[in-house]
């Protein structure tokens, strides 16, 4: 049996804006896919708002900065090509979050069990947490296409814990936007936010259980929110 502070806990994490800073290579792919038509190329702010409604969206919320609307069978035509752009050198630009390893290794040593629950899809939040030697730490990664809800749905949270090998009552949430917060409070789990993500309002006002502000924090908080949840 697993022993430690947190032995049988279950800490899950959203991925794009929660462990890694994804936006650099996101609004990379994004531009080139807007080169595809001509349209004009994008900045980073508007991807880091964007990131956790998903490639579709967000092709569709840059073309329509230019007046632009696409058919169905288009859009989903510049979402392929954006996917290929994106894997095709998915971890160029992108790094973990400072403290994210330290964080981890600290988390594994109290005896929890490591998940992520991502928006993104599971292949490609394989491909980018393996790029960043990253992979090994989890024991489950669960993207959109693994479940039928995704976040903000509470059942994507909690097939994130289960495939784990945790139960949800032994579970805590790490992520950085409203979804997130909706997705734990939804199963009945706490939820931490980083205050440094990718929220699009400040993540302070999501009514989370606790507000990170580095991750040398996260231990503490994670103790203190399990803290008689057997």
């Amino acid at each position: 049996m697993t022993s430690g502070e947190l032995a049988d806990a279950t800490i899950v994490f959203d991925l794009d804006g929660t462990l890694v800073d994804t936006a650099p290579d996101l609004v990379r792919a994004l531009n080139q896919t807007l080169d595809l038509e001509g349209l004009p190329r994008v900045k980073l702010d508007l991807v880091r708002g964007q990131v956790g409604h998903g490639a579709r969206a967000l092709i569709e919320r840059s073309t329509g900065l230019s007046g632009v609307s696409f058919s169905a069978e288009r859009l989903s035509q510049l979402t392929s090509a954006f996917i290929d752009f994106y894997r095709a050198d998915i971890a160029s630009d992108s790094t973990p979050f400072p403290g994210v390893a330290e964080a981890l290794d600290t988390l594994a040593g109290l005896g929890a069990k490591l998940s992520v629950c991502t928006n993104k899809r599971t292949d490609l939040s394989v491909q980018l947490l393996e790029a960043l030697n990253l992979a090994t730490r989890f024991s489950a990664i669960v993207g959109a296409d693994a479940v039928t809800d995704r976040k903000p749905h509470p059942d994507h949270y909690r097939a994130a814990v289960t495939r784990a090998g945790g139960v949800v009552r032994r579970s805590l949430m790490v992520g950085d936007t409203a979804a997130d917060v909706a997705a734990a409070r939804g199963a009945g789990a706490p939820v931490a936010v980083v205050a440094f993500g990718y929220s699009d309002g400040g993540a302070d006002r999501f009514g989370a259980d606790a507000l990170l502000h580095r991750y040398s924090e996260l231990a503490p908080v994670s103790r203190r929110l399990l803290a008689g949840r057997r």
